[in-house]
């Protein structure tokens, strides 16, 4: 009788499942970290940055605003500001709304670059879990079976081993879905933040 759990032997055992989830789990971890290191810091710099243009925008002074946006063009709100100045001609508000709207969603499409990884894990791992789950349990009847005896005891073992698969389905499921759910708050209120900005410098260009 089996008197403990080795966790390698039973990651080997449950290889059709339990692979494959540390290869995601491990995925999920390499997502999280980059999509970390992207967004960190662009609200603060597109509220700094918003704010050091009015002034040159005011003053008709749109190649220093330009200027100053390329020397911060690692920056979404950046790169939307720099397409909004340079574009802007005297249209009518709407015409330009439409032209910062379109600069936008390029922007925010590309925050959420890889985010589908997450999303898929999330919603893929359970379920990648419960089939090496119900797999080891098979195999822990059809064991009992070729033994010719009975009792929760024969299988125990192997039923522990089966269900440790559905725990680390779900484990990689939530810290996969708690980050994507962050992620796609935090870029919906970035979105927020720059669609306030904008409607200020269009509103300055306006002037």
């Amino acid at each position: 009788m089996q008197q403990g759990l080795n966790l390698l032997e039973i990651i080997h055992k449950g290889a059709i499942a339990t692979y494959p989830l540390i290869v995601m789990s491990v995925i999920s971890v390499a997502v999280v970290l980059e999509r970390l290191w992207s967004l960190r810091n662009i609200g603060t710099v597109t509220l700094r940055l918003s704010e050091s243009i009015m002034d040159p925008i005011g003053k008709g002074q749109k190649d220093l605003a330009l200027a100053m946006c390329r020397q911060n063009a690692q920056c979404p709100a950046a790169r939307i500001f720099m397409h909004v100045i340079s574009r802007f001609g005297g249209e009518n508000f709407e015409t330009a709304s439409a032209l910062a709207a379109e600069a936008m969603f390029e922007e925010t499409q590309t925050m959420r670059k890889h985010l589908w990884i997450l999303g898929t894990v999330a919603s893929s791992a359970p379920f990648i879990g419960l089939l090496g789950t119900v797999i080891g349990i098979i195999k822990s009847f059809e064991s009992m079976a070729i033994v010719g005896t009975g009792g929760f005891t024969v299988v125990a073992a192997g039923i522990s081993e089966a269900l440790v698969a559905t725990a680390l389905g779900l484990g990689v499921a939530i810290i996969a879905l708690i980050f994507y759910n962050y992620f796609q708050t935090r870029i919906g209120n970035l979105n927020g933040l720059f669609r306030i900005q904008v409607g200020k410098i269009l509103q300055k260009l306006g002037q």
